[in-house]
């Protein structure tokens, strides 16, 4: 016989408590095999496929595209063992009867232990199934035999004879609780199979009103945009950042020609390919081993400037959903070549939507490579609780005098934004200063290694 697991929103980690659902990645009436994404939601972190540990037919979906769900919610009811059944093994009403007794959707049973049990939180199982989807189609009247059932007459409904085409004890007790017939609905489920929102419709339905409120007026053409998932999280941290933060900005211009001839005399040695921004990574990182007092952040309640050990660099990156923070951790222990591979394998999953919260979370200090909109300067807001972010404009040909003479050089304003609680100007200036030594004469950070 058939029997239904619940599969609820899983912890994602991280302190996460909700998740949007983006888009369901199966059917109600498909058949999905154990371990296999069943809907792809956005957490205030990323965007991540949720595996379900149960293999069978998929007999309810709870919530809709676009709809917010808190952890511990249910996501999908998968009938295990459903596909076998109706292959040749019909459940009986009395079995059926019998599972719904208790009340509880997991009841014990051989098909009942079908599922890896292993659903890793936030980051799908670490063996991928290949997908293996199938409509449930009736053969010979066996699939309405496996989720037919014969439902107790509730006190003060009508009592009808035959079978009701339910499989989910959720439904039929949610149906007792509120005095409704079951045999009273029409199923929207594959072949009649009555489901949870036909139920709930039910109910809902003496309820609601005659006549339905008028929309509220809004200027024609104006657009709402909800603030939620990463974006509503980015709003949130940037708006926290004005209020807490007393943050102060400096910038310089700086000769890049130097800088790019060293990174193309080091990609035509054959090795692995070295962009821009993994140079400025470097160079952060050395400017940082001298200055540490920025890799930092503040302890407002005990009032104490916290100065952390490890390196973890953030880097904006702009996509179709906004903006995202990669962190390349133990940034300080990396190479060059090192970090833009990682930068590189980080910039891809970000376009992809396939960054995971720990590829979001821990960074210590940004680096905003904003020149890429081709825009020269800004200032930035923090990336709270961070203390230090250095923006990059872009790397333009411009007028500039170069040992006594004006000549064409490759010129870039670098910025850098400070938590004045950790610092004062002074150790900011000089990290600047240090940066833009860097990006006019690459030996300065040969010196500094």
């Amino acid at each position: 016989m058939a029997v239904v697991k619940e599969f609820t929103l899983p912890d994602l980690g991280e302190g996460l408590t909700e998740a949007e659902i983006v888009r369901w990645l199966v059917e109600v009436g498909e058949v999905v095999a154990i371990d296999q994404p069943v809907v792809e939601v956005e957490t205030a972190k990323a965007v991540v496929e949720v595996p379900c540990p149960y293999g069978g037919v998929v007999t309810a979906r709870f919530g809709a595209e676009g709809d917010t769900l808190d952890v511990g919610r249910p996501l999908v009811t998968v009938a295990v063992g459903s596909h076998s059944d109706a292959a040749g093994n019909p459940a009986g009403p009395d079995a059926s009867d019998a599972s719904d007794a208790s009340g509880d959707s997991d009841a014990s049973g051989g098909a009942a232990d079908e599922g890896s049990g292993n659903v890793l939180v936030g980051y799908g199982t670490g063996t991928a199934v290949a997908r293996r989807r199938g409509r449930v189609r009736a053969v010979d009247g066996s699939v309405q035999a496996a989720v037919s059932v014969t439902e107790v007459p509730v006190a003060g409904a009508p009592v009808a004879d035959g079978p009701v085409a339910v499989i989910s004890p959720l439904v039929r007790r949610l149906a007792r609780e509120h005095g409704l017939d079951l045999r009273a609905l029409a199923g929207t489920g594959p072949d009649g199979l009555i489901l949870r929102a036909d139920v709930e419709r039910a109910v809902a339905a003496p309820a609601a009103p005659a006549v339905a409120p008028a929309p509220a007026l809004a200027p024609a053409g104006e657009e709402r945009v909800p603030l939620r998932g990463v974006r509503g999280t980015v709003a949130d941290k940037l708006a926290r950042s004005r209020r807490e933060v007393p943050d102060a900005t400096c910038w310089v211009d700086a000769d890049a020609t130097e800088l790019l001839a060293a990174r193309a005399a080091m990609n035509a040695s054959g090795g692995e390919r070295i962009s821009v921004l993994a140079l400025f990574a470097r160079i952060v990182t050395a400017g940082l081993a001298r200055y540490p007092e920025l890799n930092a952040t503040v302890d407002t309640e005990r009032r104490e400037i916290v100065r952390l050990p490890a390196v973890h660099l953030g880097f904006a990156a702009q996509t179709e959903r906004g903006l995202v923070v990669p962190v390349v951790r133990d940034a300080h222990t990396r190479s060059t070549a090192g970090l833009s591979a990682e930068i590189g394998r980080l910039t891809e999953a970000a376009r992809t939507g396939a960054l995971t919260p720990r590829d979001l979370t821990g960074g210590t200090v940004t680096l905003n490579n904003y020149g890429v909109f081709g825009v020269d300067g800004s200032t930035p807001i923090l990336n709270h609780p961070e203390a230090a972010m250095l923006g990059v404009g872009r790397i333009a040909p411009k007028p500039w005098v170069h040992q006594g003479e004006l000549a064409v050089r490759h010129v870039v304003q670098l910025s850098f934004t400070f938590d004045h609680r950790v610092c004062d100007g002074g150790i900011a200036g000089g990290f600047l200063r240090f940066v833009a030594d860097c990006v006019e004469s690459p030996a300065v950070l040969l010196a500094a290694v």
